[in-house]
């Protein structure tokens, strides 16, 4: 037998996930409804993934080495000066990089197939396969597409936070944070102050719960905000909130696009049912406190693949249930704890404007920027030594008292 399996989205998740599969020779079907879909996304990536997923230099727009921390009282906090020379924060597009991953996967042996996946039939038994009904875009006329079928053995649901897998295999509902963003062309002056520098901005103004950003791309801004009060009005005061506090950094600039999507807040409550596996946005792989989510979800389903890979003998057998749980519990032994500190943080130091002082004020330190840029950069929570630890919990608590932060 030849296993098969469907991968639904060819984002960062899905194309490592299908390149993953085919270079073990198994038979990968990789559907994207839209092949130059570009998600309204930070697009801040680690250095660690630029080796680890072997991107080349032409992906990286901006390798940012320094940050503004503003806080809601306009104080700035410059980071970045304990950086090494080498080391840098990624900023790419997502147009850009989802292309290049999409395009590798298919070179590597997947079937790119330009298709919109609307319905997942579950089997009635653990030997039967599945059957996806999608519209193939083959023709690329812009209209339905050609209806088709298609059966695998294993599926995949890497199609974000809206999934119609995880809806097919009842994995629940989770919440969601709206992130919404204007991509803005500056004049050459404006455009040369973001050469290597990223902002991000707290305040109520801004996000009630999390932060607003001006981060450089290609040959524009990306300036957004993300908050969990979904609704149009709020995000629109948001979002002209950090247009406010930054105007002076963005005058003379033009509007090239407007963008928004949804950020998952934590794991889906299941994420594999049978034989589908949910990886990235669409397993909830997204941290709290920063909202990274692209190295989360390329690594997510990676790990997936990669266990497929091992419990199939490389295609040679049909993995169970209990098999691809193996990559939950993988998952959640590595990176469980990171997500849990990152929530406590943001439950901490996102709750008040007293509180985001407090945070602006405490990444002033340079023992809290190494310990930040390390385990951002590296995805390796570094164990300070007992004595930095102290003193950075010394500074935490103070930074909190200085603000009245910690008062209920």
């Amino acid at each position: 037998m030849v296993l098969r399996v469907a991968v639904v989205g060819s984002g960062p998740a899905g194309s490592s996930a299908a390149e993953t599969l085919a270079k073990a020779g198994i038979e990968t079907y990789l559907f994207e409804r839209k092949l130059d879909n570009a998600k309204p996304c930070g697009g801040a990536i680690p250095l660690c993934m630029v080796s680890e997923f072997e991107l080349p230099p032409e992906i990286i727009d901006r390798r940012v080495r320094k940050m503004k921390m503003i806080s809601p009282s306009n104080i700035e906090v410059n980071i970045g000066h304990t950086l090494k020379d080498d080391e840098y924060i990624g900023m790419c597009r997502r147009e850009v990089l989802d292309g290049f991953m999409r395009d590798r996967a298919a070179s590597l042996g997947a079937n790119l197939i330009n298709g919109t996946v609307y319905q997942l039939d579950i089997p009635s038994s653990d030997r039967e396969p599945y059957t996806l009904h999608y519209a193939d875009h083959a023709n690329g006329d812009g209209g339905v597409g050609e209806m088709k079928t298609l059966k695998v053995d294993l599926v995949i649901g890497a199609d974000g936070a809206n999934s119609r897998i995880a809806k097919a295999i009842d994995a629940g509902d989770y919440n969601y944070a709206i992130a919404f963003q204007e991509r803005i062309r500056l004049p050459e002056d404006k455009m040369a102050y973001y050469n290597e520098l990223a902002e991000m901005y707290v305040g109520d103004d801004v996000s009630p719960d999390f932060y607003a950003w001006v981060f450089p791309k290609y040959d524009h801004v990306a300036v957004g905000t993300g908050t969990m009060k979904i609704n149009k009005a709020k995000i629109k005061q948001l979002q002209a909130g950090i247009r406010t506090r930054a105007a002076k950094r963005l005058e003379g600039g033009e509007i090239i696009k407007v963008e928004a999507h949804p950020i998952p807040e934590h794991p889906r409550p299941r994420r594999v049912v049978g034989r589908v596996a949910l990886v990235g946005d669409a397993a909830g792989t997204v941290t709290k406190s920063s909202g990274e989510g692209i190295y989360f979800a390329a690594k997510s389903a990676r790990m997936c693949a990669e266990t497929i890979v091992e419990a199939s003998n490389n295609g040679q057998r049909i993995p169970t249930e209990a098999d691809l749980k193996g990559y939950i519990k993988k998952w959640d032994k590595q990176y469980g704890m990171t997500y849990l500190v990152l929530d406590l943080l943001q439950r901490v130091f996102y709750r008040t404007d007293a509180t985001r002082e407090a945070f602006v004020e405490m990444c002033a330190d340079e023992d809290v920027q190494r310990l930040t840029f390390d385990s951002y950069l590296y995805k390796t929570v570094v164990p300070a030594n007992p004595l930095t630890q102290m003193k950075i919990t010394a500074k935490t608590i103070g930074s909190l008292l200085r603000g009245n932060a910690l008062a209920p």
